[in-house]
């Protein structure tokens, strides 16, 4: 482009020589100005880029970069031999996955970050498990099932250790100094058996007493355990702010408040995990949560629920978090208010989700939903409900002043013996089973042929006329 208008200069240099040269050069600026758009007024900042010994950062690489802000940034950290890759350090909120060692940040303010990697701690007995309070930022990897017969369990895990009160909890946030797992524990697909806990007058009582930011667990099972505490209990995890993934409890979890049978309390993420046996206690109950802060999704519970006071679900006691792709199966009962199928009272977020367990409260009881002040939207529920005061087929009270919507969500009017709700749609049982009522409020949603054949490209399957909705990644019975 230079070159055209240099020879425009020399064809009109016979004329008024200063005036052609000087328009000219405006067109050349212009023409410039606009091939290269507006980036010279974008704001760019700095990404810093380190690792920890055991590893490195391959892309971008290691050592300070410069972005555009808004610029999406792949990121892809690679281990050495005989380490393992643990999280992304600094910028979290930035990052897709700060625990994966390949995914992307957004740059919209300088960042540091740094790629961590440490050596696998193997865990082959109750020993080993119990040393994990001793390096609470590590990555263990359980390599066999634990259970009464492995060693270490009547030291430590058994009904006689620690004068009767159990297993210790892992980490503490009692004190003025906390001591909380930032690790990684991969159970390897392996369960943790025979675990007892007896600790009714203590506060965070789990196999793990919590799990923060850049913690997780993934790939375990809690197997035929009796944990019993005060606050804050999880057959798994009491308090969660980390990651709780494809993980499950078969449990008996007693306590007060916040009790869940995976998770006693979530302020992180729970995914792809279950629980199933029996919760109790007084306020806040659920079968996978007690109480939700932050994220469940595509996970379930068969756990029957009891709670003597208040709050009760199936899947979680209270949400103010978002509840998505999950489903609960197990009876609930409260003795005073607030029982719902799925979930006791909801301030937050459900969606894609749906309950089938038995309801029974007083006040405020509900087959999806006791009491509903935030937003329900794609869920059913075919839950039978039984109440004195506020009850219904999906939600027993649902306070619209208080911002609760309910939008394209349904229940059984038939099995549930409910003919009214505070929000939904109720439908027959037939209606129910119907693609058509599901596709006409725009569900995600498509038929197959058996149960046994999925669709993972769509939320929810249904063999039409012959089974309810079911989420696409549900396992086959």
């Amino acid at each position: 482009m230079v070159l055209i208008f240099t020879s425009l200069v020399i064809q009109y240099y016979s004329e008024d020589m200063y005036v052609k040269r000087v328009s000219i050069f405006l067109i050349v600026v212009a023409l410039i100005a606009g091939v290269l758009g507006c980036d010279g007024n974008r704001e760019s900042y700095i990404l810093t880029i380190t690792s920890t010994p055991g590893g490195s950062v391959v892309e971008p690489g290691e050592g300070t970069f410069t972005y555009y802000a808004g610029t999406e940034v792949d990121l892809v950290a690679e281990a050495d031999e005989g380490y393992q890759f643990v999280n992304w350090y600094g910028g979290l909120l930035q990052i897709a996955d700060y625990r994966a060692a390949t995914t992307t940040i957004v740059i919209n303010n300088d960042y540091y970050i740094s790629a961590n990697f440490a050596v696998p701690i193997l865990v082959w007995d109750w020993y080993d498990l119990n040393t994990i309070r001793d390096g609470l930022g590590g990555i263990y990897i359980l390599m066999n099932n634990l259970n009464s017969t492995t060693p270490g369990y009547e030291e430590l895990a058994g009904p006689t250790a620690n004068q009767g009160k159990g297993w210790q909890p892992i980490g503490s946030v009692n004190g003025s100094l906390p001591e909380i797992f930032v690790g990684i524990l991969d159970g390897g697909g392996y369960e943790i058996c025979d675990l007892f806990i007896n600790r009714p007058d203590e506060f965070n009582v789990g196999l793990f007493n919590s799990v923060y930011y850049q913690g997780g667990i993934s790939n375990l099972g809690v197997v035929n355990a009796t944990v019993t505490g005060h606050e804050w209990v999880g057959g798994l995890v009491a308090l969660n702010v980390g990651a709780v993934s494809n993980s499950y409890s078969v449990s008996s979890v007693n306590g007060t408040h916040h009790v869940g049978g995976l998770v006693g309390s979530n302020g992180g993420t729970v995914s792809d995990s279950y629980s199933t046996g029996s919760v109790t206690g007084n306020e806040s109950v659920g079968g996978l949560v007690g109480g939700n802060g932050g994220f469940v999704s595509d996970c379930h519970s068969t756990s029957s629920v009891i709670s003597e006071e208040y709050q009760a679900g199936g899947l979680g006691g209270y949400n103010s978090g978002i509840v998505s792709n999950s489903y609960a199966t197990g009876s609930v009962s409260v003795t005073r208010t607030t029982a719902g199928g799925l979930v006791g009272e909801n301030n937050g977020t459900v969606s894609n989700s749906y309950s089938t367990g038995s309801v029974v409260g007083e006040a405020k009881t509900g087959g999806l939903i006791g009491i509903n002040w935030g937003t329900v939207s794609n869920s059913y529920s075919t839950a039978s409900v039984t109440g004195e005061v506020y009850v219904g087929g999906l939600i027993g009270l649902n306070y619209e002043n208080g911002y609760g919507i309910v939008t394209n969500s349904f229940w059984d009017t038939e099995t549930s013996g409910q003919s009214t709700s505070d929000g939904g749609t109720g439908k027959t049982t037939a209606k129910m089973k119907d693609i058509g009522t599901f596709s006409g409020a725009t569900w995600d949603i498509i038929a197959v042929t058996n149960t046994s054949i999925r669709n993972l490209s769509y939320i929810w399957n249904i063999v039409d006329d012959q089974t309810y909705p079911f989420l696409s990644w549900e396992p086959v019975s």
